[in-house]
């Protein structure tokens, strides 16, 4: 079973989507992140709830502000670069310029069960594809 870890400033769209990836048959565990408590990404610690997780979930606002975004992705990615993260952005008049890094991807909209499904089988087969001989 896949072991998400759901990271979403807003308690109850967060629930949304811990319900929904339920569904579909993923261990779901969640978190309020920096907005709720003290992060230890962005204190450039490793967090353990992250280094247990087969996929990241996280609202591109789970930082409090679009600003920090970039910093607690790539937080996540320094500290945790073999756990894939999918970064939910709520997609009109918002601007997210990921890493070019397979190991995220970006899934813009409403995140419903079925297109938060399709990105994270998206995120795992990115990195789990062979690579491209040189």
């Amino acid at each position: 079973m896949t072991h998400a870890l759901v990271v979403h400033h807003d308690i109850e769209l967060a629930d949304q989507e811990v319900d929904s990836l339920r569904r579909f048959g993923y261990e779901v565990t969640q978190c309020s992140g920096p907005t709720a408590s003290s992060c230890p990404i962005l204190n450039g610690g490793a967090c353990e709830l992250a280094g247990m997780a087969d996929v990241l979930v996280y609202d591109a606002f789970a930082s409090g502000d679009a600003a920090g975004a970039g910093d607690l992705i790539n937080g996540l990615r320094e500290l945790h670069p073999d756990v894939p993260i999918v970064v939910t952005t709520p997609g009109i008049g918002y601007t997210w310029e990921p890493a070019d890094d397979p190991g995220v991807v970006e899934l813009q909209g409403q995140p419903t069960g079925a297109n938060l499904h399709e990105a994270i089988q998206k995120v795992l087969a990115s990195v789990r594809a062979p690579a491209e001989p040189i």
